[in-house]
């Protein structure tokens, strides 16, 4: 749920600390720390995945990681949060069998078939130094784009 809220690669949402989690009203938002490129930037926080994020930490109290790992000792290691995700997707059957970097695509194609947020913020949420890279999602979310009336049509309709 993180990963997909939020467009984490699966390296940011295990380093991801309790400290990390901005909660406050007016700047809800998760700061990654060290992304691609040793890059710190602030994504998405969305009033359910805060609260969802409450109820774990009152479930499993972690201290320092998010996710720790079995000892407690550092953070959940990249292999077993993709083990973990593959093991949920099979309980899902679901189709697809792509890993957990699938969410953090899912992410970027549905906020941009919202229409609602545009490419450079997704840039920016992503984490990409160049929007060349962010426009890689644009052709996924082409056949929701090109299956779209344009508004010219829709004067035809108001014209009669």
């Amino acid at each position: 749920m993180v990963t997909y809220a939020a467009g984490l690669r699966v390296t940011e949402l295990c380093s991801l600390q309790i400290g990390d989690i901005e909660s406050d009203p007016d700047r809800m938002c998760i700061k990654v720390r060290g992304g691609k490129g040793g890059k710190d930037r602030y994504t998405l926080l969305s009033p359910v995945l805060l609260q969802t994020l409450r109820d774990y930490w009152r479930s499993y109290h972690p201290h320092t990681w998010l996710f720790p790992n079995m000892t407690g000792t550092g953070p959940i290691c990249t292999t077993m949060a993709q083990r973990m995700y593959c093991a949920a997707r099979d309980r899902a059957k679901l189709k697809h069998q792509g890993g957990i970097h699938t969410l953090r695509h899912c992410f970027a194609t549905h906020l941009l078939e919202s229409g609602g947020v545009d490419i450079h913020t997704i840039q920016r949420l992503l984490g990409h130094g160049h929007v060349s890279t962010t426009m890689r999602y644009f052709h996924l979310a082409q056949s929701k784009l090109t299956g779209t009336t344009s508004r010219l049509e829709l004067l035809d309709t108001v014209l009669r």
